[in-house]
């Protein structure tokens, strides 16, 4: 059996006076990949950024309902957004590197945490380009810009920037939607194996890449939860007409 990382209950959301997420309950579960699917413009990011707070940044944003990660509500007032993103981590969907260093990208939130121990900063830099599986390609030019980087490498390099603060959750908004085929590979390769270490949670438009990856998939349409399951079960057998049409591409 296992464990519930976050559990989301009665979660409305809206821009403004547009409502956006409907109702929305749903489990994410600890060690596993969820993907979250549907079509364009159906609440998957949306829901996604409500994971870490990130939409508080939105002007005339409302969010009713309950977000419990490990038992704490995200949306109480006490809770520090700063303390539930170092939790709560997000790679985006284009590679975003800093205009820094390689090294400096992955140490940059140890830094801002406070950390002055360089032995430390740098074992850590290692790890954490080494869980990217980065590490061998740029061991040799650690004080190169990250630009100089291709685009698959970048997006690793942000995964690695990620992982050196050591978050419990990853989210990931369609994280290979720039790559080529031989990046999103190594990237899917790679989420399958820090899947040990942490809880992952994946918006993405390519349902082969779902099912690939994940453990979990949920459905979303117009900003409601249309079925979630396990991946196996949903793709091969969908409760839901509506999950069967999508997956059968009668649209979206």
């Amino acid at each position: 059996m296992v464990d519930t990382k976050i559990k989301i209950r009665d979660l409305d959301f809206f821009y403004g006076k547009k409502q956006i997420l409907f109702n929305v309950d749903l489990d994410f579960y600890s060690n596993q990949i969820t993907s979250l699917i549907g079509p364009s413009g159906c609440g998957k990011s949306t829901l996604l950024r409500c994971l870490n707070r990130m939409n508080d940044i939105i002007p005339g944003i409302k969010v009713n309902g309950n977000i419990l990660y490990n038992k704490f509500n995200l949306y109480k007032e006490e809770n520090s957004v700063v303390e539930i993103r170092k939790k709560i981590g997000m790679v985006f969907q284009k590679p975003n590197p800093f205009p820094m260093s390689i090294f400096n990208n992955v140490s940059y939130g140890l830094r801002v945490q406070g950390e002055k121990d360089k032995e430390k900063i740098k074992k850590i830099v290692r790890e954490s380009l080494e869980k990217a599986d980065l590490y061998d390609e740029v061991k040799n030019r650690l004080n190169s810009s990250a630009f100089s980087l291709s685009g698959g490498q970048q997006q690793r390099l942000c995964i690695a920037r990620a992982l050196a603060i050591n978050p419990d959750v990853i989210l990931l908004d369609e994280p290979c939607s720039a790559l080529d085929p031989i990046a999103t590979a190594k990237i899917e390769e790679l989420l399958k194996k820090i899947k040990k270490e942490h809880t992952i949670i994946i918006v993405t438009h390519n349902m082969h890449q779902a099912k690939r990856i994940s453990d979990y998939t949920c459905y979303l349409l117009d900003g409601k939860i249309i079925e979630f399951s396990e991946t196996n079960e949903l793709f091969n057998n969908p409760k839901n007409k509506l999950t069967k049409d999508y997956i059968n591409g009668v649209f979206g």
